[in-house]
């Protein structure tokens, strides 16, 4: 782990396994951190915010170490990536690109670090000067999920680092061999001591001890309900600033008006891309009814000829699920499906003679909006899919949810677009298009998929809080209080 410059492990010496999910096999071991190691951790980052060089960067220079983080993520994407791929199952293709394509978000926020600003204030007193200015939280702890950590790491880090703040960033438990990787680059990049820590652990102790820490100020969480409730109770304890990025069941809706073969490619991308493995992955399906039997026996075919297999071969077009929870889970909510009346259009088990946590790309017709998967986050490649006739309903059905992160909307009708854009409760809308991401745009959903945006400008004001000064400018002395005008 890397805890205030040094690469330590746990302080009693504990490690446990991370698996291979193509094999199923050990393939490294990892430090188990403490409650003591946590608070180490969250001191470092504290003095390094308080008192260390860290403190007295300008934003100028602060915004130069961040851009050298930047230059060499895109140098190491190969080897960043081919680790992240033996650790989660993710396709090679998709890691390289992604850990390549993140130096853009460190880029983005290395630019933003001296644009953060303050404003004077048409007060109405007179002889009063009233300004303010953002100055930075403190210790940041970050929490993200295995899935796409390194994005979801730039997106925390990057704002947070730009706007002054210290960061403790704890690993997924399930696969945190990049992370420390990436623990290296923020050393060679000039950091000073302290103000990244990575450390590494199960939720308890280690997420438990981070997020109910006195001395963290904010704390920045992607994955599930379960855990974002732990740390909501946790931050009682220091009254932490809180986000949560809790996943979704994102609808996918298509009109009779689309292009059809664009929405089928997008639906693709959108589901059995990364194996179903993403926050945003667009897990229900809504097809208008004239076009609905057309549309399903396209993407049947596509679906019948993804090739699944190791995740670091270039033809691999579907790699393996991360962890053999996710398996279960999801061969236990295909077969409530079947049971409640669901018709398994193509997939629904764990494909023939291969080793590793492999299941195939499903597709489920679905005759109930009431049927427990059409809102249970299975986060795989299972796509659940209905008919409507009307926008009305199209609206009414993508809103029957507990979720509200993302939705996909194709048409040609532009008028539509926006209107149903606006209708749906979703925090992302794509329309004709699909997992589209950049620096630039926040994102962040509503409802049971959280709270609070990451990415876009306006999170590195998330990671700052205003500071209000009022000067008198006159030269006569104040009067007595006790005399009222």
């Amino acid at each position: 782990m890397l805890i205030d410059g040094e690469w330590v492990g746990a302080s009693d010496g504990g490690i446990f396994d991370s698996v291979n999910p193509a094999t199923g096999a050990v393939w490294c071991r990892v430090p188990e951190a403490t409650a003591e190691d946590v608070d180490r951790a969250v001191r470092a980052a504290d003095r390094a915010f308080q008192q260390g060089p860290w403190a007295r960067k300008t934003p100028t220079e602060r915004g130069k170490c961040l851009r050298r983080l930047a230059e060499l993520l895109a140098e190491r994407s190969e080897t960043l990536g081919r680790t992240e791929t033996i650790d989660t199952g993710k396709m090679l293709k998709e890691t390289r690109w992604q850990a390549k394509y993140i130096a853009e978000f460190f880029q983005f926020y290395a630019g933003c670090a001296d644009k953060i600003s303050g404003k004077t204030l048409p007060i109405d007193k007179p002889d009063l000067f009233v300004f303010t200015m953002r100055e930075p939280l403190g210790v940041v702890a970050a929490v993200v999920p295995w899935n796409s950590q390194l994005f979801l790491a730039a997106v925390k880090i990057g704002p947070a680092l730009a706007a002054g703040n210290t960061v403790v960033l704890k690993a997924s438990e399930y696969a945190s061999a990049a992370m420390l990787e990436f623990g290296e680059l923020v050393e060679e990049a000039g950091f000073p001591a302290g103000v990244v820590n990575i450390i590494t652990g199960h939720g308890n102790p280690c997420g438990r001890e981070l997020t109910s820490h006195p001395l963290v100020a904010r704390i920045s969480f992607t994955g599930g309900p379960n855990a974002a409730r732990s740390i909501l109770e946790n931050s009682k304890n220091n009254f932490a600033e809180v986000s949560l990025e809790l996943g979704g069941k994102s609808p996918f809706l298509v009109f009779d008006d689309a292009n059809i073969d664009s929405a089928v490619s997008g639906s693709v991308a959108g589901i059995f891309g990364a194996a179903g493995q993403s926050c945003v992955a667009g897990s229900r399906l809504y097809l208008h009814e004239n076009i609905a039997d057309e549309f399903l026996e396209k993407m049947v075919e596509i679906a019948s000829r993804v090739k699944i297999g190791d995740p670091l071969a270039e033809e691999t077009q579907m790699g393996p699920l991360c962890t053999l929870g996710q398996l279960a889970h999801i061969e236990r909510e295909v077969a409530l499906a079947v049971e409640a009346g669901g018709k398994v259009l193509i997939g629904g088990k764990r494909p023939k003679g291969m080793e590793g946590q492999y299941y195939e790309p499903t597709i489920i017709d679905c005759p109930r909006q009431d049927m427990r998967i059409m809102d249970t986050e299975l986060f795989g490649p299972v796509l659940c899919v209905q008919r409507f006739r009307t926008e009305e309903e199209a609206i009414r059905l993508a809103n029957h949810t507990t979720h509200g992160l993302a939705a996909g909307i194709f048409t040609q009708n532009s008028a539509r677009a926006l209107r149903v854009s606006k209708a749906v409760r979703a925090g992302i809308v794509w329309v004709n298009t699909y997992r589209a991401v950049s620096p630039i745009a926040e994102f962040g959903g509503i409802k049971g998929s959280g709270y609070g945006r990451e990415s876009g400008f306006q999170a590195m004001y998330d990671y700052t809080r205003p500071k209000t000064v009022w000067m008198n400018m006159s030269d006569e002395p104040m009067e007595n209080p006790f005399i009222m005008r």
